[in-house]
């Protein structure tokens, strides 16, 4: 069974390899903001991230700061890309279900409410 901590943490992983998949030097501030979650979130991220083998480093060469790395996708994390945005796909899609029909019943309410306000 999937957990809430583990769909989190998924949709973390899945939204970073979107970002660094266009854009590979993005700092580890910027994915953060991006993302919305904490730099150090993000920093154990992509240890996680690189540990198995989904992105490798390599130096930003464009900037004179040579620190700086750029994250680039494997092709196993282009893979794992692929099989996490199906699944981050099929579970927004039961949400937006899920939502859709407690707005539909919420508008069958209102109108069952406002017909009886206009009978009184």
């Amino acid at each position: 069974m999937t957990t809430k901590r583990d769909k989190l943490r998924e949709d973390v992983q899945f939204r970073i390899l979107r970002l660094l998949l266009d854009n590979p030097e993005m700092s580890q501030r910027d994915l953060a903001k991006a993302v919305g979650v904490s730099t150090g979130g993000v920093h154990y991220v992509l240890n996680a991230l690189l540990e198995k083998g989904w992105i490798k480093l390599g130096n930003f060469t464009a900037s004179e700061d040579r620190r700086r790395y750029a994250y680039v996708l494997t092709p196993r994390g282009i893979a794992e890309k692929a099989a996490l945005t199906r699944r981050f796909l099929a579970r927004k899609m039961a949400e937006y279900e899920a939502l859709r029909a407690e707005i539909d019943a919420v508008r069958a309410e209102v109108a069952e409410d406002t017909a009886k306000e206009t009978k009184q």
